[in-house]
């Protein structure tokens, strides 16, 4: 089932690309300019536009990435039997958002390594890789203008109220998660971490799926539905990702391309750390806190983090929760869709990200 997903994934990423493409070439020229910014009153920077934009955001792009949020909006949209070519355009909005979000972020907790390369940041410069980050976010409402002639009005404002909503409730989940990094907060409930989850991740999972319903006309109930059931994909996602960052080393270290123990030098307060702070001793609790705290990249501290970690049995309890989000979610979705191959795939790929192991 693994090679399938991941062939099925591979497939759906040359679909991405290419769409992405349509929306950013990887060098601008006059025709783009005009299409994306209009017409100059003046004159425009061809170079300088290129190489403060196209350029570090391809660099990105190329790295990699799983692109699994616009191979969920597509699966949804065969699952539902709606048209893949009408709404096709729109498969690179969680994409780009998401990409855009990880240069922000990676300059928040001051990254070096992302995708097995040095951050954005670190090539080309904060000033650049804010404002790359930022074009990401809003480089999408592209698609929006350029395909109003495809919708009805109204669905195609159903599907920008959509858009506007997820933007706002992604900074929520990314503030609840840089205050807890920063150490502001020493107790955090286990359901607050899933809120911070749900907006941070669970938020272009659930973008992804409600947008599929909107374009293909499905009813407001659906689309809650639906959304929800991608919602708690995207949490179960966030916390097998949590999992591969304790886990991971060597050459799995390469391929999941973070540093080691990003995590913990970070002093990410994952559902692994809030579960271990609960059950820990005084003095191992104290411990964690403190190397957390230190934001260290002292290869022996973050090893005694780990060690203290995997002490209280966090790693196996984190596992247990993703695998009960993500079954409970598939149960509820199941009922959505008629039966079909699209549902079978759909139900695979599911699986597959939960069980995962990059």
């Amino acid at each position: 089932m693994c090679e399938d997903i991941v062939k099925l994934l591979l497939n759906k990423k040359h679909l991405v690309d290419s769409a992405i493409m349509r929306y950013l070439p990887r060098r601008f020229d006059k025709d783009y300019l005009e299409f994306a910014f209009g017409k100059p009153k003046y004159a425009y920077d061809l170079d300088a536009l290129s190489k403060s934009l196209a350029e570090p955001v391809w660099d990105f792009l190329d790295r990699g990435g799983k692109r699994w949020r616009p191979a969920l909006f597509m699966l949804i949209t065969e699952a539902l039997g709606g048209d893949i070519k009408k709404i096709q355009d729109f498969v690179i909005l969680p994409e780009l958002i998401h990409n855009g979000s990880i240069i922000i972020d990676d300059i928040q907790d001051m990254g070096e390594l992302r995708r097995g390369k040095p951050t954005i940041h670190r090539i080309f410069g904060t000033d650049i890789a804010i404002n790359a980050g930022n074009f990401l976010y809003f480089l999408p409402l592209l698609v929006f203008m350029k395909n109003r002639h495809r919708f009805k009005p109204e669905t195609l404002l159903r599907a920008y109220e959509i858009y506007s909503q997820e933007m706002i409730n992604i900074h929520a989940g990314q503030a609840m998660d840089i205050w807890w990094h920063k150490g502001k907060t020493e107790d955090i409930d286990e359901r607050q971490y899933m809120q911070m989850c749900a907006y941070k991740t669970g938020t272009l999972a659930r973008m992804a799926a409600r947008l599929a319903v909107a374009l293909c006309e499905g009813s407001k109930e659906m689309e809650e539905k639906i959304g929800r059931v991608a919602e708690s994909i995207g949490v179960a996602f966030q916390i097998q990702d949590d999992i591969l960052d304790i886990v991971s080393s060597g050459k799995d270290r390469e391929k999941f391309g973070k540093s080691y123990g990003n995590d913990i030098t970070e002093g990410k307060r994952t559902l692994m750390v809030i579960y271990t702070l609960k059950k820990a001793s005084k003095e191992d609790r104290g411990k964690l806190l403190k190397i957390l705290n230190m934001h260290t990249k002292d290869r022996g501290l973050i090893d005694e983090a780990i060690e203290i970690l995997k002490k209280y049995g966090s790693v196996e309890y984190a596992k247990s929760v993703a695998s009960k989000i993500m079954k409970e979610s598939w149960e509820e979705a199941e009922p959505l869709f008629e039966d079909s191959e699209a549902k079978n795939k759909l139900r695979r790929f599911v699986h597959f990200l939960i069980d995962r192991d990059f």
